[in-house]
């Protein structure tokens, strides 16, 4: 049960059109009809994917007390295949073939042999698939927060998360949109009465030799802006280095202390240079971390501590989708009733933390100020000689 206990790690899908205020009774029957196990996958090709309790790979029992907490659903999705690895049938393949041509002059199988070797292997996968020896289940745990209408998947976006938003998609008749550092970008801007500064934004250019109008890692098909995430963790590290290891949030929502930790992935943005990842204390402490964002590297990925009002979170986070690994919640020595409801809580405070951080960004970024926080940076980011010949 990730998220009610242990480290965090989870990406966020925004819910729409949910046709409830509330998640009650009839919701719970819902994923009862589709739960986990009811149909076995006997076909070499079926995936099938069901709902889980939430409290271990077996858990078909739903209960409005076990898992509505916090005004937010707790439960999980279990992905159920059975698929003979290819591995497998490529020597079952062979071994036909080999059979089937041995007393060819040539030694080679015929069109004929191989069509029919194909054939016996498709049987012996259907055979091997009936004993259920390669059945595997993989299970998920998600958060389902119904007043902030966001859905926590406990692992990260891909074919998995995908099969999951199809089964909530099918049963509960919602629209699910995956996060990222682009889309909270264009909520805010939307809000701040900012779009139009928003769509005219591309990547900034912040080393002298290098000039790029778009990342290498960019998805093409996405208007989202989601190298904004790379360009904040950038400007976090410039802003902790030259300024205050505090971030104001917006709307008067206090401020946040933070620090760089553990580790530091940073890439290319025009892909010529490769990759680098730094594990340290500090990692951006570190001459080669340095050296690599002199040479236009950007980071992709970084560990941070953030503590506020009171509240520490260790965590680690992915630019581009604000994908959220290794979070730890740590609880005051004096607070010994830490409880689901105030887990739920934490994993609030947190996501709003980090987004709070990166709207602050946006803004900047869509500003009067932004371009003496860009030249700032692009001095900061100068090599040591060169900065000093600019003093001189």
């Amino acid at each position: 049960m990730p998220f009610l206990s242990g480290s965090l790690s989870f990406e966020r899908f925004r819910v729409e059109n949910f046709a409830s205020e509330t998640f009650d009774q009839e919701h719970l029957e819902r994923m009862q009809q589709y739960v986990a196990g009811r149909t076995e996958t006997s076909s070499t090709e079926n995936i099938h994917t069901g709902f889980l309790g939430g409290a271990h790979l077996f858990d078909q029992d739903f209960d409005l007390n076990k898992n509505v907490i916090n005004e937010a659903v707790h439960f999980g999705i279990r992905i159920d295949t059975n698929q003979v690895p290819s591995a497998i049938k490529n020597a079952w393949l062979s071994m036909e073939l080999a059979a089937l041509a041995k007393d060819n002059p040539s030694g080679v199988p015929t069109k004929a042999q191989r069509k029919e070797a194909k054939e016996a292997v498709e049987q012996r996968c259907e055979v091997e698939a009936a004993t259920g020896k390669y059945r595997k289940f993989q299970p998920y745990s998600l958060l389902w927060d119904i007043g902030y209408e966001m859905l926590y998947f406990g692992g990260t976006a891909g074919t998995a998360s995908g099969h999951c938003a199809d089964l909530i998609e099918l049963v509960f008749q919602v629209q699910l949109g995956h996060v990222s550092a682009g889309t909270i970008a264009l909520d805010w801007a939307t809000d701040a009465g900012r779009y139009a500064e928003m769509d005219d934004v591309v990547p900034a250019n912040f080393v002298a030799h290098q000039s790029h109008s778009m990342v290498a890692w960019a998805n093409e098909h996405s208007a989202s802006p989601d190298f904004l995430g790379n360009e904040f963790l950038l400007w976090l590290w410039w802003k902790l280095e030259n300024e205050s290891d505090t971030i104001a949030l917006p709307d008067e929502q206090g401020e946040v202390t933070v620090m760089l930790a553990k580790t530091l992935s940073l890439e290319c943005p025009v892909g010529e240079n490769g990759k680098e990842t730094i594990s340290a204390e500090c990692p951006n402490k570190l001459p080669e971390a340095m050296q690599a964002i002199q040479s236009g590297k950007l980071p992709r990925k970084t560990g941070m501590t953030i503590v506020r009002d009171g509240q520490q979170f260790d965590l680690t986070l992915q630019a581009e989708t604000f994908g959220i690994s290794g979070a730890k919640i740590h609880l005051d020595e004096d607070d010994d009733d830490f409880g689901p409801e105030d887990r739920i809580d934490a994993v609030r405070t947190l996501c709003d933390t980090v987004d709070g951080m990166f709207r602050s960004f946006c803004d900047r970024r869509t500003g009067s100020n932004w371009q003496e926080d860009l030249s700032s940076m692009q001095t900061w980011l100068e090599p040591t000689s060169k900065r000093q010949r600019h003093a001189a």
